[in-house]
């Protein structure tokens, strides 16, 4: 994802494309993760990016929870100024 894109299309199970605003990115050993806005359903998503053939990547919704609370936390010190809660 460039550094300029700030919204990203999700594909949900049925197939309906969903426009989710980038919040914010890290990456964290070696992984990126995506803190994404879902102004429709009013919630926050967090995905990490996994890379297909080629050139291509894609992005999972992060379902451990473990991993999830690791990146909650480093996702409020980076929006710190923001007024956002988990």
């Amino acid at each position: 994802m460039s550094e300029k894109q700030k919204t990203i299309v999700f594909q949900d199970d049925e197939g309906n494309e969903i426009q989710l605003e980038v919040l914010e990115q890290t990456t964290i050993a070696g992984q990126n993760y995506l803190l994404v806005l879902d102004a429709e359903e009013d919630t926050v998503l967090l995905f990490k990016e996994v890379p297909e053939d080629g050139e291509f990547v894609s992005y999972e919704i992060v379902e451990d929870d473990t991993e999830i609370e690791a990146l909650l936390r480093v996702f409020n010190e980076l929006l710190d100024d923001m007024d956002i809660t988990f």
